[in-house]
């Protein structure tokens, strides 16, 4: 039996705060009248308190399911329950017959139960709907045929009532009655064949049709034949079912495939998104051809922009990625980038980034033009909406994906860098970041765009606000300025950034307020203004507020001095001297070179007496004036060794890196189409669907049973085909000793989000052990789900208890408890065996992940928790303790491998990774090799670890500290 047909059974959950009742207060609750009553007539049983009957039916329930026998009960209940007409009372008897026992030890069924069997027939026939329906529900439970063989005329006579409750119920019944007991009803397939023709409610017609599937499949096909043309009228649940069977039978019998898929094709467009969702997932599954991987595809687009969930959006958009991953299909998605680029509409930036790295991955020089277009828009609409969280990240997303685009192809940079560069003085210094990385990379691999990027830079100089963006530009400008012009545009745009020099002059003139009356105040055309009053008032135009105004007028170069950031200082300083050094080899003129060099001179040296003077809000570093001073020499000395340094060594450093970059992206692209492309040995076998036997095929795999399986939480094929062999994989959990008198053990299995604990409870003792409980606690961010329901042990019994527990964050958590239990007869309080801990370790929530160094940085300055761990260890390697480190923590080194490569006696590498939950964990290791130890000493440094949260910054230093030393085997 597939999962589907599993039969869905009732929960009841009652609180177990007082004592279990008696069989006899229970015998009197039950039974409040007496015999002759019963026998004479029945208005003094309607008079008993029907109240007190349905608590006490419910606690008979409960205690039946925790393993009590009760038999005295079962005569009582059909005597003054049974005929009750309360529908609450009835609905309670149904879940009652479901679990009591209805045999004798020897396997005959109990006489009472004829009894049971008239009173059903009776609801069968009854006039209310809900009644019949509710019974014929129970009756897809029953496993006794003896119950079932009286009943069937009145069932029979269910699919012809008026109401379509009954029917569709009814059909239910005669299906699992047809597939447990065949010889009951053996025309079971004809009748409810007959039934479909002329069913007109939906419900019923997807019930009867459901049945035909599995029970005889060629009259289902029949059927199916017969409407094909109308199946787009249909409902969308017997719409679902059709596209189920079109899949098993394809799937079986591939010779069907050009039989059916032309329906397939025509429920793409139902009106019904569940619908439309499965048949593109079935017809990819039917057909390789480019028209249905097409068909598919522009249908999961269709469903992505129409369907206002997002979870909804994120699953359909993970069906167009496994699309891709096929190479044949990847050439038909590449022809649908625009309408996948339509999903941006959305405004969740979780589904924005998956369509980019979508639309990313399935560019082509054929489309790549109308790609960068769309995109130019999207930045530029950012630009204008609101500011908001989300806004800011997309708009890096966007400047990625664009910067991506030009690296692949270079035409496209000449269009995208104008756009990109005025967000240089967007106040979002990520944005802006990413924006002067790509300029960077630009300028340096594209010769031809340099003049335009300058050009550009020029322009928006002024206007940047972050002094980390106003870094980089300097930097850009004073190495890629190569005419006469652009130095000088570069010099006059440095001299507007950093206002009236001397600094320290101008700045203690307008303190002192030594300024000329006109630069003070300036006085302007008088307006006239209408009070309330309906007057004229004349109003002066004074601007009197100059120290407001002094905020606002001070250029942004010299605002950064004035606020004690000197680290831009340097980087000036540096600018001047390569621009200065440039000026002098492309002008002849001795004066003209002279007077260029004391310009850059006098910044720097005003810049200087600033930063030693009280007037900044923090002193220049020694740092800074070390740099400043070296620039200083260099300019008046003017030697050609310094001349390369500055002007030559630089790019070449820069070149070094964007290609070690390159090529790190360039191995990891190839490892990726690596594992999309399928190799072929030569002597594998192929293949021939049309040559494949019926039984080889049936045992491939059903997408929809999987899909199940996945939704059920199961996605481990091979666990649920042998659960066996999957637990021996796993650790046994001895929660117990072997003398304990209960014996308890564990296998823990550890889901993404919770972790069943699947404890087996064995009752040593010679005693039966009434009301055993599995009482559990958490210790850290763990929740237990539910507590688990008492049980029954008999002597040398053993039971199989099963607790779910959430995992709310990754952090090592504790689960402990205790298993108790009543003896019988034994007039002792409750027996406790006290549990061993079950560690939960943070291993199986951490994932290996990468992000970029700048935002390793801002996660850096950001995480609040810090722990320092001592390297401890046995290795003498530096490599291999790095690669220790990453193998027990689950982390990844950000670091590149050449910039590890090389033995120095010294490492520093960052550390990255991601949980489950999203948080993020950093690490940053700083190690060497003790030198003057000898060869055989071990590694000594520190591992910092940051973290959001508290618990994750201290599991993961638990964890390197148990994993430090390398294990001998």
């Amino acid at each position: 039996m597939t999962a589907a047909e599993n039969v869905c059974y009732t929960l009841i959950n009652v609180p177990m705060d007082s004592e279990p009742p008696s069989e006899i207060s229970l015998k009197n609750d039950l039974g409040n009248c007496d015999v002759s009553a019963f026998l004479t007539s029945f208005p003094p049983l309607e008079k008993g308190d029907v109240k007190l009957k349905t608590e006490a039916l419910k606690k008979v329930i409960i205690m039946i399911l925790n393993g009590e026998k009760l038999p005295g009960l079962l005569m009582t209940i059909i005597r003054f329950v049974l005929p009750l007409q309360d529908h609450t009372i009835k609905k309670l008897l149904l879940v009652f017959w479901e679990i009591v026992p209805k045999t004798t030890p020897d396997g005959r069924l109990l006489q009472e139960m004829i009894l049971v069997c008239d009173a059903y027939r009776k609801d069968l026939q009854h006039p209310n709907e809900f009644i019949r329906g509710s019974t014929l529900r129970f009756l897809c439970k029953l496993k006794e045929a003896e119950l079932l063989e009286p009943l069937m005329p009145a069932i029979r006579a269910c699919l012809e009532h008026r109401h379509s409750y009954v029917r569709r119920n009814a059909v239910l019944a005669i299906y699992t009655i047809y597939r447990n007991f065949e010889h009951l009803i053996p025309d079971a397939p004809e009748l409810i064949h007959d039934f479909l023709v002329n069913e007109k409610d939906a419900s019923c017609k997807r019930n009867a049709f459901m049945m035909l599937i599995h029970a005889d499949q060629d009259r289902a096909l029949d059927y199916l034949s017969t409407c094909i043309d109308q199946v787009q009228t249909f409902g969308d649940i017997l719409q679902l079912v059709i596209v189920e069977l079109i899949y098993k039978v394809c799937h079986a019998n591939p010779s069907e495939r050009a039989r059916f898929i032309r329906c397939i094709y025509n429920l793409l467009q139902s009106s019904s998104p569940a619908v439309k969702y499965e048949a593109a997932g079935t017809l990819v599954t039917l057909s390789s051809a480019p028209t249905a991987i097409k068909a598919a595809a522009q249908c999961y687009i269709d469903l992505i922009i129409k369907e206002s969930d997002n979870n909804v959006k994120l699953i359909v958009l993970d069906r167009l990625i496994e699309l891709k991953e096929h190479p044949s299909h990847e050439r038909v998605l590449q022809d649908l980038v625009m309408d996948i680029l339509r999903v941006l509409s959305t405004p969740d930036l979780e589904v924005r980034k998956k369509t980019l790295q979508l639309a990313l991955d399935l560019v082509s020089s054929r489309n790549v033009e109308e790609l960068v277009i769309v995109l130019k828009k999207e930045v530029i609409k950012t630009n204008n909406v609101t500011e908001h969280e989300d806004t800011d990240k997309y708009r890096q997303l966007l400047v990625r994906t664009l910067h991506s685009c030009s690296v692949r192809f270079p035409d496209m940079a000449a269009n995208v860098i104008p756009v990109l560069m005025e967000f240089l003085s967007d106040n979002n210094e990520a944005a802006a970041a990413d924006v002067l990385e790509f300029v960077r990379e630009a300028i340096q691999r594209f010769d031809n765009l340099r003049p335009l990027i300058v050009e550009k830079m020029l322009e928006v100089f002024h206007a940047i606000k972050s002094v980390k963006i106003y870094r980089g530009a300097l930097w850009i400008l004073g190495e890629y300025c190569s005419t006469k012009e652009d130095i000088q545009s570069v010099m006059t745009e440095i001299r507007r950034s950093l206002g009236e020099i001397p600094i320290v002059e101008s700045e203690i003139k307008k303190e002192a307020g030594e300024l000329k009356p006109e630069e003070e105040v300036s006085v302007g055309p008088a307006q006239k203004l209408v009070t309330e009053m309906g007057t004229y008032a004349t109003q002066s135009a004074l601007s009197s507020s100059r120290p407001a105004k002094k905020e606002e007028d001070r250029p942004p170069l010299r605002g950064f001095l004035l606020d004690g950031d000197f680290f831009v200082a340097a980087s000036l300083a540096t600018t001047l001297t390569k621009i200065a050094l440039r000026y002098v080899s492309l002008v002849q003129e001795k004066k003209k070179q002279n007077s260029f060099n004391a310009e850059a001179m006098l910044l720097m040296a005003t810049i200087l007496h600033l930063g030693k003077s009280s007037l900044p809000k923090k002193p220049i570093t020694d740092d800074d004036v070390d740099r400043i001073s070296l620039c200083l020499k260099v300019l008046s000395e003017c030697s050609p060794l310094m001349n390369d340094i500055f002007n030559k060594e630089c790019r070449q450093s820069l070149s070094h890196m964007l290609s070690a970059k390159l090529e790190e992206e360039k191995l990891s692209q190839k490892k990726e189409s690596e594992k999309r492309n399928v190799t072929i040995q030569p002597d594998d076998p192929i293949s021939f669907m049309q040559l494949t036997a019926k039984n080889e095929m049936s045992s491939k795999e059903d997408q929809f049973q999987l899909s199940l399986l996945a939704a059920m939480g199961n996605t481990q094929r091979k666990e649920a085909a042998d659960p066996l062999a999957s637990k021996l994989n796993k650790v046994v959990t001895q929660l117990t000793g072997f003398s304990d008198p209960v014996y308890a053990e564990a296998y823990v299995h550890v889901n993404q989000y919770d972790i069943v604990l699947d404890v087996l409870v064995v009752n040593q003792t010679s005693d039966t052990l009434q009301n055993c409980t599995l009482e559990l606690a958490t210790l850290g961010d763990l929740k237990l789900v539910e507590k688990p329901s008492p049980l029954t042990l008999a002597p040398h019994d053993f039971a199989n208890i099963k607790a779910n527990v959430k995992v709310a964050s990754t952090e090592n958590g504790i689960i402990f408890g205790n298993v108790v239990y009543d003896v019988s007869g034994a007039a002792s309080d409750r027996n406790c065996v006290v549990l061993s801990d079950i560690h939960i370790d943070i291993m199986d929530y951490i994932q290996p992940a990468s992000c970029t160094d700048a935002e390793f940085r801002q996660m850096w300055a950001e995480f609040e928790w810090e722990n320092k761990v001592t390297v401890n260890t046995n290795i003498i390697d530096l490599n291999e303790y790095l690669q220790h480190i990453l193998k027990s923590t689950n982390m990844k080194c950000l670091t590149p491998e050449k910039a590890l490569s090389g033995y120095c006696g010294f490492m520093a590498a960052n550390l990255y990774a991601r949980s489950i939950f999203g948080e993020d964990a950093l690490a940053n290791v700083s190690i060497e090799k003790p030198i003057h130890l000898g060869p055989e000493a071990p590694v000594t440094g520190h591992i910092r670890i940051r973290a959001k949260s508290q618990g994750m910054a201290l599991s993961l230093g638990d964890k390197i500290n148990l994993s430090q030393k390398k294990t001998s085997l």
